[in-house]
């Protein structure tokens, strides 16, 4: 009855969210309050009911119920428990529970602390997160079902794909999804404001913690993802623009950009249009990846489904939700007139630039991820774009980017000196100095762009605290004023500080593993050495091992340099007991200046050996702690009380408050 039971509550919630998106938005339209009411107790309504069909499927996953489809193709008696748990979402049916589980989550919060928001845009807020999350409970219904019935039952199971039984792969989805869905009330708050016809300061400022949160839930999934593919598929990288890693990365971008621009809005009261249409192509292109996963138009690790028919059904709710948006865009948008006037070289300047430049990567972007797909779909043939496509185009662009990134902060609102702002930078110019030529000449056969990438990141991180010194100061007032002035700042001020830093060392930490990988691929056979990058692999053997569902060779590898033994790393290369697929365990030794990684392949049949491939990644650790600097920046600054009060509203009677200024 399990199964029963969550497919009836999956079906309920379909009706209260039919209920909660229609209501609601006639209610707003005639003014009616007891038909505005209804969306908060619906949110919390729909989002009890589709908790408890997950809940329901995840019972089943836990005990191993081989009568429900789902569990018998994703799973196995002998699967390890965190994996039969993570198996929920490892796969189509159950990652769309997923992903209408995390919407309802959203709306749920937004009825339950949007006590600040207006009646009406709360209403229609919560409608319109309702009306998109129709789409995906009838694609669920109707084409993936996760509780239809396999009858007879089989005695097992069929596993779960073995790349997704590893821990970064156990939490990846939930956060990526978080990031995906999470965007979804930005494009809520879009559309009911062009509903509405008016954005103001007070909107830009309700609207920003909900993208923050997405923002930092889906950089923590990326990161989670290219942390994941580093060290399971073996092949030495974190990043291989695949599409579907494009597919993260178009939103993520777009929604930095959005963050940003919100910031405008409410500071400045300006750019609103704009603001409107990133939020608006920040959920498309969540909407986008979700096609291009489930759709079938590609072969990756990360796809899950291959039946047209699901594609289909996702490509036209995709055309009604990105085609209707734009549509009333069109229509309601040009009555978005921005107040705010400002000189190009002015903080509001720079910030556009960075929009305009985030626009113009994530546009880069979706060409090369869709091109192959539409050449061929029109019979051109099939071509493949890769990293030097990208790495040729994206990279350029995001140089004068993060050049700006130290300059627009010490501008003014409105109207700026960029010769000033150069001035109090000297500092940072002498970093960027210091941090090119050493790289220079430490590195004396890397490419170019590597120098390129370790003196922006040294100019954007010394220019960050040169910006946090300007705020204290630093230098122009008593070291204890400072201190205090330090205290004073706002968490939110504090947040783009970490973010800005983090990013900067993330970009040394990319430069790194990007520009400086060294690596070698050579059969070895026990007691066989190879040098590389200073360092001798000496390998001592393999052995074979037994895993709860899995058997292994491990091999041994002991590195030393200069006769100085460092340790040991051990990789394995798996092999799944029911699937029989095989997947690799890289072994890595992390320091400051790089990591040490080793893979043991297949055994040679000519020599006896084996297939080993060895890489010293310089700085990839620095690329970790970066995002996790940034991670922590962006929830710093989602703990700013200002985002729980919401912007302060003009007072009426503008003529008396005048008066009582002159008077005084």
């Amino acid at each position: 009855m399990t199964a029963e039971l969550g497919h009836f509550a999956l079906t309920l919630a379909l009706f209260v969210a039919i209920v909660q998106s229609s209501l609601p938005l006639v209610g707003a339209h005639r003014g009616k309050s007891q038909w505005m009411a209804v969306a908060s107790p619906a949110a919390l309504l729909q989002f009890g009911l589709v908790a408890i069909a997950f809940g329901c499927l995840t019972h089943l996953y836990v005990t191993s119920d081989f009568s429900v489809l789902n569990v018998a193709a994703n799973s196995h008696t002998d699967k390890p428990m965190i994996y039969k748990i993570s198996g929920v979402w490892g796969n189509h049916e159950g990652s769309m529970l997923l992903w209408v589980l995390i919407m309802a989550l959203f709306g749920c919060a937004v009825a339950a602390f949007g006590g600040n928001l207006p009646p009406t845009l709360k209403a229609r807020v919560l409608a319109v997160q309702a009306l998109v999350a129709v789409g995906f409970y009838l694609f669920i219904l109707l084409t993936s079902n996760p509780f239809d019935r396999l009858f007879p039952p089989p005695v097992n199971g069929q596993d779960l794909n073995p790349l997704l039984q590893d821990p970064g792969l156990a939490f990846h989805p939930p956060m990526l999804y978080l990031g995906y869905v999470g965007f979804s009330m930005a494009f809520s708050f879009a559309i009911a404001a062009l509903i509405e016809g008016r954005v103001d300061a007070a909107w830009a400022r309700w609207v920003r913690p909900w993208t923050l949160a997405a923002w930092i839930f889906l950089t923590a999934g990326i990161a989670l993802g290219s942390w994941w593919a580093y060290y399971e598929l073996g092949w030495g990288g974190w990043w291989f623009w695949d599409p579907v890693e494009n597919a993260s990365f178009m939103p993520w971008l777009a929604g930095t950009a959005l963050l940003h621009s919100a910031t405008v809005v409410e500071k400045r009261d300006t750019l609103k249009g704009w603001t409107i249409l990133l939020a608006i192509i920040t959920f498309s292109m969540s909407l986008l990846g979700t096609f291009l996963v489930r759709s079938g138009v590609l072969t990756s690790v990360h796809a899950f489904a291959t039946d047209p028919a699901r594609g289909v059904f996702i490509l036209v709710l995709l055309i009604i939700v990105i085609g209707g948006s734009l549509a009333l865009y069109a229509w309601r948008g040009p009555s978005l007139v921005s107040a705010g006037l400002f000189q190009p070289i002015s903080r509001e300047g720079a910030l556009l630039f960075n929009n305009l430049v985030m626009a113009t990567a994530t546009a880069v972007v979706l060409l090369g991820t869709l091109y192959p797909l539409l050449l061929d779909a029109i019979g051109g043939g099939k071509i493949s774009v890769g990293p030097p496509f990208f790495n040729a185009v994206f990279i350029p662009l995001m140089v004068p980017m993060i050049a700006a990134m130290a300059v627009g902060p010490l501008l003014n609102w409105k109207r700026g000196d960029w010769r000033a702002a150069l001035q109090r930078l000297w500092p940072a110019l002498l970093a960027a100095a210091i941090g090119g030529t050493g790289a220079w000449a430490i590195v004396t056969d890397g490419p170019f762009m590597g120098i390129v990438g370790m003196t922006l990141a040294f100019w954007l991180g010394a220019g960050t605290l040169v910006e946090l010194a300007e705020r204290m100061r630093l230098g122009r007032e008593p070291l204890s004023r400072s201190l205090s002035r330090l205290k004073r700042q706002p968490r939110a001020s504090w947040g783009m500080t970490l973010a800005h830093f983090g990013l900067a060392i993330g970009i040394a930490g990319m430069t790194g593993a990007g520009a400086w990988v060294k690596e070698s691929i050579q059969v070895m056979k026990p007691g066989d050495t190879t040098m590389l990058a200073g360092y001798e692999f000496r390998f001592d053997g393999a052995r074979a091992i037994g895993g709860p569902n899995y058997t292994a060779t491990a091999g041994q590898f002991t590195v030393s340099r200069d006769g100085v033994r460092i340790g040991t790393l051990e990789s394995e290369k798996r092999i799944y007991n029911v699937s029989g697929q095989p997947t690799t365990e890289a072994a890595i030794r992390t320091t400051v200046a790089g990591d040490l990684y080793a893979v043991i392949g297949d055994r040679d049949a000519a020599t006896g050996g084996f297939v080993t491939r060895l890489y010293f990644n310089p700085l990839v650790v620095w690329m970790w702690i970066g995002t996790l600097v940034m991670i922590i920046g962006g929830t710093i600054s989602l703990t700013d009380r200002r985002h729980r009060v919401g912007a302060p509203q003009t007072r009426a009677n503008p003529p008396a408050r005048a008066q009582a200024a002159g008077a005084d």
